[in-house]
């Protein structure tokens, strides 16, 4: 389950980072690329702090691509 979950979190980190170079980054992507970071991060895949520094990354990308 731990290779499954960290599986879908970097899918869904990459769709966010593909949708922001085609500067067609969204809320929603933010939204569910960060609920997937925090469920990881609720079952101990990766750490918390790991996982507010990725969330801080993809708010500042999705800011900057506005």
């Amino acid at each position: 389950e731990v290779k499954a979950r960290l599986l879908t979190t970097k899918t869904a980190i990459k769709k966010f980072d593909a949708a922001t170079a085609t500067k067609t980054a969204t809320a929603e992507l933010l939204s569910s690329a960060s609920s997937a970071v925090d469920k990881a991060a609720a079952k101990g895949v990766i750490s918390k702090n790991a996982a507010n520094r990725e969330k801080a990354r993809m708010a500042r990308e999705l800011a900057k691509a506005e």
